[in-house]
């Protein structure tokens, strides 16, 4: 049986996601993408997991595309496909996004679609040793996974231009200065310190973590006067749930909470 391109792997209710394809440098090709399709949809659906982890076996990220294995489906003029029960990894439609928050540990090269699944993820933590490329241009096309929208967003518009329009790398100092990544750690300690900061986040009312991620994605896409317009009416169920009993329960009597997500 041929190796996995993606591990899965459940610890308490954090979902652990490894690109597995070292020998190639974790170059994705097309079915890395749909595996990982997979273990995105398994961590929107399955209630026992609260938080993801996307990290990469070896020594780097990924080294980007696989361009041989992607070009005739960009020739196509549409992203490919995922599969029945996959959500696409890059996130474009909210309304088939993973609902659970996902923290990323990356080490060494991650270029192009490493970057675009960074920005697709919302807590990253990175190795001192890491190297971001947006590096598309440099071969003959752009990005199309995210990268022209939302970097701007995440570092302002000047500092995306600079790297988007140059193909520069972007090293660990300033990607932490620039706040695409939240911690720099040494290399080999950043898949523990990302499982633990999902571990931390899975320890939280998951009602409460999943409402909080959707608000900020509505105002971070549609505004703030969309994301202000749904609070109170999302909040509603959430004050129903046996969650938000144990919430005030535990603060009476000064304990920590015991979340079941209902």
């Amino acid at each position: 049986m041929a190796e996995q391109k993606i591990t899965v792997e459940v610890k308490d209710h954090v979902l652990a996601i490894g690109i597995n394809r070292p020998e190639k440098r974790n170059a994705f090709d097309l079915d890395m993408f749909f595996e990982l399709g997979l273990a995105y949809g398994r961590l929107h659906s399955d209630p026992e997991l609260r938080c993801g982890v996307l990290f990469a076996h070896g020594d780097h990220f990924t080294a980007g595309l696989d361009l041989v294995k992607w070009a005739p489906a960009f020739a196509d003029g549409k992203f490919p496909e995922v599969p029945a029960g996959a959500l696409n990894p890059m996130g474009f439609d909210d309304d088939a996004r993973v609902c659970k928050p996902i923290v990323m540990a990356v080490q060494g090269i991650c270029f192009t679609i490493g970057l675009e699944l960074l920005l697709a993820t919302d807590v990253r933590v990175a190795a001192r040793n890491v190297r971001f490329g947006q590096i598309e241009i440099k071969r003959g096309i752009y990005p199309v996974g995210g990268g022209t929208f939302r970097l701007p967003k995440e570092i302002g518009w000047g500092n995306a231009m600079r790297y988007l329009l140059t193909a520069e790398e972007i090293n660990a100092e300033d990607a932490y200065r620039l706040g695409l990544v939240q911690e720099l750690v040494d290399p080999g300690q950043e898949l523990g310190r990302a499982m633990e900061i999902a571990g931390i986040i899975a320890s939280r009312a998951p009602l409460g973590v999943q409402a909080t991620l959707k608000s900020a994605r509505i105002s971070n896409i549609q505004g703030d006067k969309a994301a202000f317009d749904r609070l109170l009416p999302d909040l509603l169920p959430i004050m129903k749930s046996e969650d938000a009993a144990e919430g005030i329960k535990a603060f009476m009597e000064r304990r920590e909470a015991n979340f079941k997500g209902k």
